[in-house]
This record gives structure tokens, sequence and C-alpha cells, in this order.
């Protein structure tokens, strides 16, 4: 097992928001989680703290950059994917172990070769750049090879916990089987982290979504290569602030209860229900990946024994664990979710605003995709139906970034009512981002 990052790891608190009154013969407890990580003391910053070298590195990153033929079409893409990777190069933090790679039909190192990490300072990253002149665009693209190079390049340091990759495509996996892509997915998760692009329009939502899911990272479209730099640089400076890694939230049920679902639903909706792993009597781990300062929230639905009116029960113990050296798992924090069973409808009726909010967010995103996907088949009044849903839902939570990319797909006549008319001309960027950034989710509105 390798050891945790840093010595001085954030500290995590677990707070539950939920309704725990439930009707005569009601079974359903749903509980948002947030989960808080502080104090780690780490920011992004190249030089935010001296490093003893002598310590080896802390964590390691690979960037895997599309270099098949497409990426001479236009030249400019080739131009801004080597000043992208520069610019993450440039804000890899000092002592930490980090790989270029170039992905085509296969995976070549680019920097620094040998099967290796270099391990950052203004020598290992002046000289990583100058090697990126080797980024030239020739071949196919078959991504599951770049990821098991990636995997490759981080076995050979096992002592490493935080493991994190960015990947950068600009079209879809023509040159390997998606049942091959799949079996490599299955292989390397857990292994690592990944955030994954797609720059121009002639790539695959769908496609690196799934692996960026996999790998418990983000997915967007960066429609111009111009915006690459700058993308890469906050992806590389947000890779920089991970300081624990392999956490996991474990969900403990009583006898006769089952979890019906665990997702992400803040910063963004990521279903984690099928990732449970069995850890214990009546518990299963679902994995969250690695952390610095931040905040999520999971929403957790959990099905009990019906009761009657006046019993009690705890329905759930959520705890966030981390694993030990010795094998072992520490928790960090935990919560309760209650079940309190009443025939009180005014407090059996009332829904957790936490639950109704994020409820609504994923409805959300599910209704763009049902959208933009109806409209693709050509089935306009069905596009016109869900994503009017997605308007009049994006304006009730207050969901601006979401609204307003909406607002370049279709006209908004009545945002209250969700009336809509799909637009003429719509640009296939803005398709594709309404699309990728769909899952983003806003927090619930704070009450005065």
């Amino acid at each position: 097992m390798a050891r945790l990052a840093k010595s001085n790891l954030p500290q995590f608190a677990v707070d539950i928001f939920q309704n725990e009154y439930l009707a005569e013969g009601a079974r359903e407890v749903n509980a948002i989680v947030t989960v808080t990580a502080t104090g780690g003391g780490t920011s992004g910053s190249v030089s935010a703290q001296p490093v003893n070298f002598a310590d080896g590195p802390d964590a390691a990153v690979v960037i895997m950059v599309d270099c098949s033929g497409s990426m001479d079409y236009p030249s400019d893409k080739i131009r801004a994917a080597r000043e992208a990777t520069a610019a993450a190069i440039d804000a890899v933090r000092d002592g930490v172990a980090f790989a270029v790679v170039a992905g085509t039909h296969e995976a070549k190192e680019v920097y620094p070769g040998g099967g290796q990490l270099a391990v950052a300072h203004a020598g290992s990253r002046e000289e990583a750049k100058q090697s990126l002149r080797r980024l030239t665009p020739s071949g196919g693209t078959a991504i599951g090879t770049w990821l098991s190079k990636a995997e490759q390049l981080f076995h050979s340091r096992r002592d490493i916990s935080i493991r994190h990759g960015i990947l950068l495509t600009d079209g879809r996996n023509e040159h390997e089987n998606p049942n091959d892509l799949q079996r490599t997915l299955d292989r390397v998760q857990g292994h690592f982290t990944a955030d994954c692009r797609g720059v121009g329009t002639d790539w695959e939502i769908q496609e690196l979504r799934r692996i960026s899911s996999a790998l418990l990272g983000t997915v967007d479209i960066v429609a111009d290569p111009a915006g690459l730099a700058d993308d890469f640089r906050a992806m590389m400076e947000n890779a920089m602030g991970k300081e624990v890694a392999d956490v996991a939230l474990r969900v403990w049920t009583p006898a006769n209860a089952a979890v019906k679902f665990v997702k992400q639903v803040a910063p963004t909706v990521e279903d984690l229900s099928g990732r449970r792993k069995e850890s214990g009597p009546r518990a299963g781990d679902y994995p969250t990946g690695s952390w610095g300062d931040e905040s999520r929230d999971y929403h957790v639905c959990i099905e009990v024994p019906s009761a009657a009116v006046g019993s009690e029960m705890l329905a759930g113990r959520i705890s966030l664990v981390v694993p030990q050296p010795d094998g072992t798992t520490e928790v960090l924090s935990q919560g309760l979710v209650k079940a309190v069973w009443t025939d009180d409808i005014a407090a059996s009726t009332k829904i957790s605003p936490q639950v109704a909010h994020y409820t609504g967010q994923a409805d959300l995103a599910k209704a763009i995709q049902e959208g933009m996907e109806a409209h693709r088949r050509g089935d306009v009044d069905n596009a016109t139906s869900k994503l009017g849903k997605a308007v009049q839902l994006a304006h009730e939570s207050g969901n601006e970034d979401t609204f307003r990319l909406l607002a370049k797909v279709v006209d908004v006549v009545d945002p209250k009512e969700g009336t809509v008319r799909f637009r003429k001309n719509v640009s296939e960027a803005d398709s594709m981002t309404l699309e990728t950034r769909s899952t983003k989710t806003v927090r619930v509105k704070k009450t005065p």
C-alpha cells in the first residue's frame, strides 16, 4: 500500500441533511451527505512549499496528448496542445513525479522516457517543455493504449498514492474496439484518477464521459484550441492541490435494510452505486478519489423495513475512510442517517430542501442529455419537451450557467413554464458544450 501523500492532511467533516420522519408503512430514507475537507495547507502553486527531495515524490501526474493525424487539421490544434502541455508542466509542483505521453493508435513516451517518471524541479520542467517538439501528428486513435501506458508509468513508483492523469483528444476512439477500451478501464480504475478534455467538436461526448467517470475525473469541451492552455493550467493546479488519495464513502446499514443508490450530486452528478465494494458485514465502500481543500455533496438512498408509528431506527452510518499502509482503514469522519415513523402528515410529507434541490439537479442533467439525444435522432418534439423541462429546472434552481448554455440552443419563451423553441443554425460547439456540462450542478441556496 502506498503511503499517504502528506503529513499535513486536511480535516474532514461529514454533515447529514434529511427529513427523518416517515409516514406509516414508508420505507425509503433519503439524505444529502456533505463532505468538507479543510486545512490541508497545500495550494496548487509550483513553489507552495520547500521540498525535501530526499523524501521522494508525494504525487504523480501523466499528461496524455492526442497526436493522431487529425490534430494537424487545422494545424493550430497541435500547436495549442503543445502550448497547453507546457502550461501544465509549468504548474507541476516541485517534488511531484510526472511524464508526458503522445497518444495515437499506440502510446509513446515523450518525457522522460525509459518507462520512468521524472521528478519536477526547474531543470526537469524546462527539459520536458523542450521535448514537446516531438508531439507531432500522425496515426490513429486508441485511447486504451494511452491509459495502459499511464498505468505502467504510475506503477514504476508504487510508493506514490496520489496519481492523476490529464487526457486530451480531438476525435473518436476509432482504432480500438469499444470492448477493449472497457477492459482497459476495468483494469486501471482505482489505480489513478483522470480529467479528460475534448478539443474541437469531432470527439464523442459519451466516450470521454465513460473514461472520466471510470477514473473519477472530470470531462469538458474546449471548442476553441486557443483556450487549451488556460484549461490545462487550471486542471494541473487543481491536481496539485490534492492531498489524500483513495478516500471512500462507507455506508453501513442495519439488518433488513439496503442501499438503493449513492450518487455524487455536487459539484457534478456521478452515480457511484455500481462501484460499491463490500467492506464488512452490511457495509460497502464507494470510491470518491483524491481530495484537497474542497466540499462535495452525495445523495444516499436507503430502503428500510417498514415500522409502526412511534418507531425509530438508525437507517445508516456514513463514514469517510482512507486506507492505511498496514491494510486497515482510518475513519476520517462520520454521520448518521435516521428514520422515525410518525402519523404527523405535515412532518412526514416535508421534503428536505437539500434532497429536493439535488433531485432536481439530477433531473436537469437527465433532461438535457435525453433532449440532445432526441434531437440527434430527429425527434424535435421530444427534444423540445425535454429541453423545456431543463430550462424550467435550471430557472427554478438558480443554475445560471446551465440556463445560459440552454439559451444558446433554444429560444426561451417562458422559463417558469419551460416553453422553448429550438434555435435555427445552432453551432455544434454550443450543442456539445451544453451536453458535456449537463452534469455540473449548483449548491443549495442558503436561506437568509
